[in-house]
């Protein structure tokens, strides 16, 4: 009586896992289409684009100027920074040759007598 509710607790597992699934369509009919045309062009045919107009329109792109722009502002922050590194060293340079006027009449007051 065990084996024959086992055999048959068997079965109908094996029946519910073997049952036949519903294929999957991968390319459902209500999936939206692209709106160009995606087929390939050869580089000789009428449509094909040159490089250059290809270039042209790279360069066009927002992207392509945002990041024309920001290269921009980082070279004007660069040049703020070393104009005034420059007028701290000019400042320095300064300072250390009044010290150093400062010091050396002395040692030259000495000398002479």
């Amino acid at each position: 009586m065990k084996n024959l509710f086992f055999i048959i607790f068997i079965s109908s597992i094996s029946a519910v896992s073997c049952s036949k699934k519903e294929p999957q369509d991968l390319y459902p009919a209500d999936s939206s289409k692209a709106s160009y045309d995606t087929m390939a062009v050869d580089s000789f045919s009428d449509g094909a684009i040159s490089v250059d107009v290809a270039e042209q329109i790279r360069m066009s792109s927002q992207k392509y100027q945002d990041s024309l722009k920001e290269a921009l502002k980082i070279l004007e922050q660069e040049k703020k920074i070393k104009e005034e590194l420059e007028k701290e060293n000019k400042k320095k340079a300064e300072e250390d040759k009044k010290q150093k006027a400062s010091e050396t009449p002395p040692a030259a007051e000495l000398k002479k007598e």
